[in-house]
């Protein structure tokens, strides 16, 4: 991974336009070819990025960017639209590479754990027809919590949470991203379950054809008491 704080301008060009003014940023370059811009803010989300697959070119500076002072610019082009992100850097503060390694991934805690490993044994919840396939699915970027098969043939894939926030919308749109480009299991649906979804991650995941469901832990387990309900 390459950290890179630098005073820098901002503008993102294709399906939407943004623009960033000059301030001191820190620039992310992953080793998935991915491209962040974060601000000392805004929690973890970044102010601007690229997703892979895409092709980061730096340049020196030349026309409007040198009139304005940048000393190089970097262009990050999709490889799937026409969008790019533009970085004009006029003044590097740091930059420094490091190698990271092979990530064993996120360790869910024991509710989560045991949340995924119910809803695999009861895996009908998704709906009538609804067949495992695997839990932990592998993929480039991590294991997909469940990967299913619909009655209609179709693939779906389930990320499986206590409580669902942004975080995981993002994360399982990233693997709906990569696993739609298998062939083999193109097209690829995603349900987001989890025993409590945040109404931003809910309107997030609607907005992105992803499926919410609402796990009770305690019915999974067959504990829960039905006649001492009030409702």
């Amino acid at each position: 991974m390459r950290l890179v704080i630098a005073r820098c301008s901002v503008d993102y060009e294709g399906r939407l336009t943004a623009h960033l003014p000059l301030a001191t940023r820190l620039l992310l370059v992953k080793a998935d070819g991915s491209v962040l811009v974060h601000a000392d803010g805004g929690s973890y989300k970044p102010l601007n990025w690229m997703s892979p697959p895409c092709a980061l070119a730096v340049e020196p500076a030349a026309g409007p960017h040198a009139e304005a002072g940048a000393q190089e610019v970097w262009t990050v082009r999709s490889a799937k639209t026409e969008d790019r992100l533009v970085v004009a850097v006029h003044e590097v503060l740091h930059d420094s590479t490091h190698e990271l390694g092979t990530d064993p991934g996120l360790v869910k805690d024991g509710v989560e754990a045991q949340l995924q490993k119910l809803l695999a044994e009861q895996v009908g919840l998704l709906g009538e027809g609804h067949q495992l396939v695997r839990r932990e699915y592998p993929t480039a970027i991590g294991p997909v919590d469940l990967l299913v098969r619909s009655p209609h043939g179709g693939t779906v894939a389930v990320e499986v949470k206590r409580r669902a926030e942004i975080d995981g919308v993002e994360q399982l749109t990233r693997y709906l991203q990569l696993l739609n480009r298998d062939p083999l299991l193109a097209p690829v649906e995603g349900v987001l379950a989890a025993q409590e979804i945040r109404p931003q991650a809910r309107v997030l995941a609607t907005d992105r054809g992803i499926r919410c469901l609402v796990l009770d832990y305690d019915a999974l387990r067959g504990v829960d008491d039905v006649e001492s309900r009030l409702f």
